[in-house]
């Protein structure tokens, strides 16, 4: 209940309480005035009358007794007026039995009125001739006071409906900063570090809005001091120690989103083939001089492209790689060239003709990234054949199937449901080292029974539009499992951007699991890369889903993919850490530090930290130590 409706209550109450006793002793003090009133009135009547009967009393049989009692009793709300002679025989007797049908019963019973009844003696000569007895007719008091109870409530009537109504404009008016507090606390638990810029002019409700205000920046300063330091510690995470290049991780993630984003591109594989030999001449200085110097070199010819189209990485040791995005065939052999000379050039400084080779592959849609890397490694191997600091392309394709042998077989299979739904992944609660969630993993099979790796299968099925059909398919299946199995932990789905954005799939999943008891179960993962390519069509759809009681969960998070503050924006449930942070942890300082802010963050936004695929004992331990939720192995 809203402080409002308290406080109109608490006042309607004590108002109530005031007018009752107030109402009853008013009430009773009238009733007791018309009480005296009317034996007052009673007596001065009887006293009148007896005076003025005293001269015809003598005779017994005079009508102007009773005419003049008659007289009197018109005049007067009496109920009863009689006379007796000394013997106490009646001589006239005139009654008024009247009732008002004004006032209820109910209300003559709850305030008896006592019946006034006054008498006089009349004296004739020196003797007394009789006596004259008066009594009031209470049904007139009885009116009376009903009448004045009446106006009396109405008015009190008006007079509460007045002062609720403008108490209740007061209260609006003064409980107008609460709301505003109330607002900005949601914001806050939103993510949302907002601040009451008009302050309330009641003291106890300002001082609240300050603190409320004073709580806001400090967290704000405080998630942006863990965003600042996330940022910093995943690029130091994403680039080597020595080269300052990045590494194969991050080569990796860049291969994942270059899957998604469905563009041309070359993998560029250079190894350094004198390097051991160079080592035995020189000492450990010189080699990491070369190697900056060779690392200077890679910069040099990305520079010379848009920003994000040439990347270089060191992956270990003597071997480093260049990934070139939305480059043609002729601006990839012009890059191999210029890193060609400048190979030679270097080679130069150091009396070596020959230094390294560079194999290049072009990038396939349909195969992964290891398939990539191994065909640019074949090329590196012919490179070695061609001459010093020589490049050699592989571009002849590679594909098992060609593009429409592939569509007919996703097509099919999709619309026979010819795919299983695995669950694999299970992450394990720290806490109580129960299963808290699985992931759906889906596997589909050429004619032959072979397995089809994943990453073809759901290419081929978002590149034509056939991956809504299949992620309503698995979707399905897994709310049936859910059911059937009588499962109650969470299962995640995976969904693709193309589905996300598909109306009729919304309308089929809020028919399916609205108002369902599956629903909190259902948790939908997301990759957090997809998600920050197109912020505000997720963000819409992450309201969608929490509309319907689902989750959802940022996958593969790390900086690199998406800035803290877009996630703070988002508000998922879960937020799984890419592979390769959960990966020597205990050893890494840098990981454990990374984890720990990114910990600490989640919190203040009510967001739960999942670890995917921890293979180490000790870094699972570690995870523990720090406080994550929960992880998979």
């Amino acid at each position: 209940m809203s402080l409002s409706k308290q406080l109109l209550i608490l006042v309607s109450a004590i108002f109530l309480i005031i007018f009752s006793v107030n109402f009853l002793l008013s009430v009773n003090k009238i009733r007791d005035y018309l009480e005296s009133e009317s034996q007052v009135h009673a007596q001065d009547t009887a006293t009148s009358l007896g005076l003025s009967l005293s001269p015809y009393i003598g005779n017994e049989n005079d009508p102007v007794l009773e005419t003049m009692i008659n007289a009197i009793f018109d005049m007067g709300y009496y109920g009863e007026i009689r006379l007796v002679n000394v013997d106490n025989k009646p001589l006239v007797t005139v009654k008024n039995d009247k009732i008002f049908t004004e006032v209820p019963q109910w209300f003559i019973d709850f305030l008896p009125i006592q019946t006034a009844t006054a008498e006089s003696e009349i004296s004739s000569g020196w003797s007394i001739g009789g006596t004259v007895y008066v009594t009031i007719n209470p049904g007139f008091a009885y009116l009376k006071l009903y009448q004045l109870a009446q106006s009396s409530f109405n008015y009190s009537l008006i007079t509460f409906t007045g002062a609720v109504l403008l108490l209740f404009l007061i209260l609006r008016f003064m409980l107008l900063p609460l709301k505003a507090i109330n607002e900005l606390a949601l914001a806050i638990a939103n993510g949302q570090f907002k601040t009451i810029e008009k302050l309330p002019w009641t003291l106890e409700v300002r001082n609240v809005a300050i603190s409320m205000n004073t709580m806001s920046k400090k967290i704000e300063g405080a998630i942006s001091s863990f965003t600042t330091k996330l940022d910093s510690i995943g690029k130091k995470l994403q680039l080597d120690d020595l080269t300052g290049l990045h590494k194969k991780s991050s080569f990796e993630t860049d291969m994942k989103q270059l899957f998604m984003a469905d563009i041309e591109a070359f993998v560029f594989v250079i190894k350094i083939d004198g390097l051991a030999s160079l080592a035995k001449e020189h000492g450990s200085d010189t080699i990491d001089q070369f190697l900056k110097r060779f690392a200077g070199l890679l910069n040099k010819v990305s520079a010379q492209y848009e920003p994000g189209l040439v990347t270089p990485y060191r992956f270990f040791g003597s071997e480093f790689a260049i990934l070139a995005r939305s480059l043609s065939r002729e601006q990839a052999e012009q890059l191999a060239q210029s890193v060609s000379a400048l190979l030679a050039g270097l080679g130069d400084d150091y009396r070596r003709k020959d230094i390294a080779h560079i194999g290049i592959a072009m990038f396939n849609p349909l195969g992964t990234t290891a398939d990539i890397l191994a065909a640019a490694n074949e090329a590196f191997e012919q490179a070695q054949l061609i001459g010093s600091n020589s490049y050699y392309f592989r571009i002849g394709s590679n594909h098992a199937k060609d593009i429409a042998e592939w569509k007919d077989l996703v097509f099919n299979i999709i619309d026979q449901k010819a795919y299983q739904v695995s669950y694999i992944g299970e992450i394990k609660q720290f806490a109580t080292d129960t299963v808290f969630m699985e992931e759906a993993f889906t596997q589909a099979f050429d004619p032959q029974g072979k397995v089809i790796p994943i990453g073809t299968f759901v290419s081929i099925a978002e590149k034509f539009a056939k991956i809504v059909e299949l992620d309503q398919g698995v979707t399905q299946r897994v709310m049936d499992h859910i059911r059937l199995e009588n499962i109650s932990h969470a299962v995640a789905v995976n969904l693709s951007t193309r589905t996300v954005k598909n109306a009729d799939f919304r309308v089929w999943l809020a028919g399916e699991i609205r108002d369902s008891a599956i629903a909190a179960q259902l948790v939908f993962s997301i990759s957090a890369y997809a998600v920050a390519k197109e912020a505000n069509v997720y963000r819409d759809f992450f309201e969608f889903i929490h509309s319907l009681g689902a989750k959802v969960m940022l996958k593969r998070f790390e900086t690199q993919s998406m800035p803290l503050d877009m996630a703070k924006d988002l508000r998922p449930d879960y937020i799984r850490l890419a592979r390769d942070l959960g990966s020597d942890l205990s050893r890494d300082e840098s990981k454990k530090a990374f984890i720990e802010t990114m910990q600490q963050a989640a919190q203040l936004l009510d967001i739960v930290i999942l670890a995917e695929n921890v293979q180490s004992d000790a870094d699972y331990a570690v995870m523990r130590e720090i406080g994550l939720f929960g992880a998979s192995r």
